[in-house]
């Protein structure tokens, strides 16, 4: 009976300590996005270079983790030209900062299914911090987390210059991302 007693606790015990391994992203199924406006109409402008690491379980949401770095050279506009101005310097400036990334600091419940992220967000040197809802759901065996992030583009000295005029390009910019992974 002690030994049924024995193995019934560390049965109980165990799973506190063993780590799931981080999930493996699907890009072919993920996608980052910046949606904003150029002169009061909608862009959507997508991010073709991105990684993220995902520590996610189900049944332990808060102890989630998550990390995704955006290749901000990858940004695609559409077109070949705009797509290397947003690399230069009075944008991205590419050169010196390669990457974009967020961090998450605090994953919760919220309402309805969905989860609160706290993190942070670096984009060209400046780091700012972010909440956001994120909806995470089961698609044929892979992990969907998608979600969006309002920020103001000047905030992280994006489009300085003659672009800093928010008539000409809104301030504020929503990143969209749908982010597939699995086991």
């Amino acid at each position: 009976m002690k030994s049924l007693r024995r193995l019934a606790l560390a049965a109980a015990i165990v799973p506190l300590f063993v780590h799931a391994a981080p999930l493996k992203l699907d890009a072919a199924r993920s996608n980052v996005s910046a949606v904003f406006k150029q002169m009061n109409v909608p862009v959507e402008a997508k991010f073709k270079q991105f990684n993220a690491v995902i520590d996610y379980d189900a049944k332990r949401p808060e102890a989630a983790k998550a990390q995704v770095n955006i290749a901000t050279a990858s940004l695609d506009i559409g077109d070949p030209e705009y797509n290397r101005e947003v690399g230069k310097k009075e944008w991205f400036d590419s050169a010196r900062f390669p990457q974009a990334s967020f961090v998450s600091s605090a994953i919760k419940p919220a309402a309805n299914g969905a989860l609160t992220v706290a993190g942070k967000l670096t984009i060209k040197g400046k780091t700012a911090d972010v909440a956001f809802p994120l909806t995470v759901k089961t698609e044929a065996g892979k992990q969907i987390f998608e979600g969006q992030i309002p920020i103001k583009r000047l905030a992280f000295g994006i489009g300085e210059g003659e672009w800093s005029d928010t008539g000409m390009l809104a301030n504020e910019v929503t990143i969209k991302f749908r982010v597939a992974a699995a086991n």
